[in-house]
């Protein structure tokens, strides 16, 4: 007897497991039944390799494909994978589950999409400083909605990418061997993932656009300075964040952070470990190399440890972006959107050293761009910087606030003024200038929306525009405020990915978006007034930034 209801329980059990087997989501990927979950009128994908586990030998390594998942006959894709090694951060998700194993990506998209429905794809690429973030944190569903809403379609793709030391490794040894801006690798891999898969979700792999924010837009823009761009994406869309936002150097501006991080994992502690660093690296467990970072980390103030860097005339980096944007042999004619908020720089002075006195903005602009430049340089560039953003809380960031200082130094205003627009702004500019001028399709914009739930001395900060680009945000009955302006982007975002222009005319009733040319105008971005306005706020500040971009390593 017992045996009996052992083997009908057993029964009802596979029954169960067969039937929401069957009523879920399937993707057939080569051999194997690739089983989602369903979302509100879509379904997802996710937790997908697009590269062989980066661990053993292959950490410290450049990424291996994975195009398919071999002999295996199911694959569970209905949660997201475990996100790269990081520290803990405020815009991360609490008890993040971490793992070296997370070269991984998720695909969202409409429910029951034809095998040929072909319709374009927009892969989103986080920020983070290069040493944070996961795409964990961004739900799609309400994109993907959106877009089946206007009649449009679009599925969307996002992916993980190593971080810290383990995606960015620093110093000779790494640029010998040839490691260095592994996580960018691992990103131009996914794109190429995309490109070989993504037809059998529905999609069309000549109609990628490839957007994303901070960090992650800066990473797109490196990658589009490459001629090979236009083999993975047809347009771009940047949100604060250009090539040499972060400063681009050679390998050895962070040596010593580096040599710290090496020094404290205890796998490379003992003599005769510094020949080969990265042999004693492998050795090492996963925490103690966590911990080593943070070593690294603790070492730095104000700065990226981390970072994508100079690689060499073969490499992804070869030169300063600002020399390589405007030679016409290297930019191809891809068109994108870019954008900034309004006061992307209290963020940045925020999350760095206490500025307090004119004197530390110096000592914080030598330690960001030594050794671009000789120290004279440096100095009279430094001296002319303070001359453009004057100590008058009036004219600093967050701007349009008076000569409110909200109980902080009034250096904060100065510091965030000056360091927003030579690492947010100014590059955003040149951008659009250099790519408009050269022919590419261009149109810019900058977000002005109030955000009465961020402190007041953070203004309308980095960050603020993703909740209205992904639809995070409620829509108001009367049919105004930031619910009805996240409509309108997510329409503008829409439209590009969908015909490379954001005035398609499907969806909500929006302003005409003028493309950026030799009137030089930007879409302002606000719920009670969103037009185009001319991009000539701080023209004389952000003419000497362009016109200095070198000196800045950007």
């Amino acid at each position: 007897m017992q045996s009996t209801l052992t083997h009908f329980l057993r029964f009802v059990l596979w029954t169960l497991v067969s039937v929401a087997s069957s009523s879920a989501p399937q993707i057939q990927l080569g051999q194997t039944t690739i089983i989602g979950s369903t979302t509100p009128g879509g379904e997802f994908f996710g937790g997908i390799p697009y590269a062989e586990a980066p661990i053993g030998d292959l950490r410290f390594a450049r990424p291996v494909p994975k195009f398919s998942l071999g002999n295996l006959s199911t694959f569970d894709a209905t949660q997201f994978g475990e996100s790269c090694p990081q520290p803990p951060s405020p815009f991360t998700p609490v008890d993040l589950p971490l793992s070296e194993d997370c070269l991984t990506l998720n695909v969202f998209r409409p429910a029951d999409l034809a095998d040929n429905a072909s319709v374009p794809v927009m892969a989103y690429i986080f920020g983070g400083s290069f040493f944070t973030g996961t795409a964990v944190t961004f739900n799609a569903s309400a994109l993907v909605s959106r877009s089946i809403t206007r009649g449009t379609p679009i599925i969307y793709v996002s992916f993980n990418y190593r971080l810290g030391p383990l995606g960015f490794p620093q110093g000779p040894q790494a640029a010998s061997q040839g490691l260095l801006n592994l996580g960018l690798r691992d990103q131009i891999l996914a794109l190429e993932w995309i490109q070989e898969n993504i037809a059998t979700f529905g999609g069309d792999p000549d109609k990628v656009t490839v957007f994303g924010q901070s960090a992650g837009s800066v990473s797109i823009s490196l990658l589009y300075l490459n001629q090979e761009f236009s083999n993975v994406a047809r347009a771009a869309i940047f949100e604060s964040g250009q090539a040499g936002t972060t400063g681009i150097f050679d390998a050895n501006k962070s040596l010593d952070q580096w040599n710290i991080f090496v020094n404290n994992t205890p796998t490379c502690a003992g003599p005769g470990n510094s020949a080969d660093e990265f042999a004693c690296l492998r050795a090492a467990t996963t925490d103690e190399l966590m911990a080593a970072a943070n070593a690294g980390l603790a070492a730095t103030v104000g700065e990226f440890p981390f970072f994508p860097v100079l690689d060499g005339p073969d490499g992804i980096i070869p030169e300063l972006p600002s020399v390589r944007l405007p030679s016409p042999a290297v930019m191809p004619k891809v068109p994108f959107m870019s954008g900034s908020t309004l006061d992307d720089g209290t963020l940045f002075v925020a999350a760095s050293a206490a500025i307090n006195t004119s004197a530390q903005i110096v000592d914080q602009l030598n330690t960001s761009f030594y050794p671009c430049a000789s120290a004279s340089a440096l100095q009279n560039a430094i001296g002319t910087l303070l001359e453009l953003y004057p100590d008058v809380p009036a004219l600093g960031c967050p701007f349009n606030t008076g000569n409110d200082t909200f109980g902080i130094s009034p250096v904060f205003k100065q510091a965030a003024a000056l360091i927003g627009d030579v690492v947010i702004q100014a590059p955003r500019r040149f951008w659009s200038q250099m790519a408009s001028a050269k022919g590419t399709k261009v149109y810019s914009y900058i977000f002005t929306d109030p955000q009465p739930e961020n402190p007041p001395f953070l203004g309308v900060a980095h960050l603020s525009e993703l909740a209205y680009v992904y639809g995070d945000i409620t829509v108001a009955a009367n049919g105004t405020g930031p619910g009805t302006l996240s409509e309108i982007m997510q329409d503008y975002w829409l439209s590009f990915a969908t015909s490379l222009d954001p005035n398609d005319g499907m969806g909500a009733p929006r302003p005409q978006w003028e493309a950026y040319g030799s009137n030089q105008h930007v879409m302002q971005l606000n719920s009670t007034n969103t037009e185009m306005i001319p991009d000539d706020f701080r023209q004389r500040q952000m003419a000497f930034i362009n016109n200095n971009s070198a000196l800045f390593c950007q």
